[in-house]
């Protein structure tokens, strides 16, 4: 990996840590099971992909990550609820997630689908001490990650993942579960960023469509790895997609294809960016690369 982003993710992911430290409860907080859970799968070494987006989009858009970093952490909440209820046995039936037993393993079932309550309730609750802009009142970032998480966006493609197991589907439907199940998420990060930064309509118009492109080819990436990665690689179960009859772009179009596919959209995520100057726009395209070229 490049020195250049190791340095950045080292940094920034700091920095978003201690946030989410000093907004959680503490796990001696009672119930405390409910409060070790919470914490047992946030800190549980993710990547803070989508906070990172969202601090790079408020710092393109010309705002200060301080500015952000609330708005980062919701974000994060949000993901790992949706990470510990994709994991139970009803749902993907994962015993691993991030190099560790998954939620349901650690706690229990019970307290497991608690914890990602807890998690997406606490997320709307950071969210509503946000300091609104002039163009986007709070009223407007809250819309923005509640509808990314609900039953149009998040939810209907995890719904559509289920009902999809062993069915030959079409490439339309498997970009529907896509949009819905990841690109909805990576791009609300970038627009609430923004929206943070009182974005210009331009700018926020020119995230929202790096963001699509830019998650569609993250989640073609994550069906390349699940296929091409070891379990230790990975910090999850490894062939899980194959296993479960998933549909994934590797199992659509074919792996040589779903290559090339995910660096389609990279560039088009990083055309996307026309509306920024050079150096506004250097570290979003830095992640994008990233992105792309990860082994995990």
């Amino acid at each position: 990996m490049d020195s250049k982003i190791t340095a950045y993710l080292t940094q920034k992911i700091r920095v978003i840590n201690k946030t989410l430290e000093a907004l959680l409860p503490k796990a001696s907080t009672k119930p405390p099971t409910l409060h070790r859970a919470m914490r047992y799968s946030l800190f549980a070494g993710g990547k803070r992909i989508r906070p990172l987006l969202c601090l790079a989009a408020c710092e393109a858009c010309g705002g200060k990550e301080s500015e952000a970093l609330p708005t980062a952490a919701a974000l994060e909440c949000i993901h790992t609820y949706s990470l510990i209820h994709d994991d139970l046995p009803c749902m993907d039936d994962d015993d691993f997630r991030r190099g560790r037993p998954t939620a349901h393993k650690a706690f229990g079932e019970g307290i497991a689908v608690l914890a990602g309550d807890a998690l997406l309730t606490l997320a709307f609750e950071i969210l509503a001490q946000v300091r609104p802009t002039r163009r986007y009142p709070l009223s407007a970032l809250l819309f923005e990650l509640a509808h990314a998480a609900g039953s149009h966006k998040l939810i209907a493609g995890q719904v559509a993942d289920l009902e999809g197991e062993g069915q030959k589907l079409s490439r339309s439907e498997l970009r529907f579960i896509h949009r819905g199940k990841t690109a909805a998420l990576i791009t609300a990060s970038l627009r609430s960023g923004a929206m943070v930064a009182n974005a210009s309509p331009a700018k926020l118009k020119a995230l929202t469509t790096f963001g699509e492109n830019l998650g569609l080819a993250f989640q073609i990436v994550d069906d390349i790895l699940d296929i091409t990665q070891t379990r230790e690689q990975l910090g999850k179960s490894a062939g899980k997609d194959l296993d479960a009859q998933k549909l994934t772009y590797p199992a659509v179009i074919g792996f040589e294809a779903s290559k090339h596919e995910a660096a389609r959209l990279t560039r088009a995520a990083l055309k996307a960016l026309a509306a920024f100057k050079q150096k506004e726009k250097t570290t979003l395209e830095m992640l994008a690369r990233f992105l792309l070229c990860r082994q995990s």
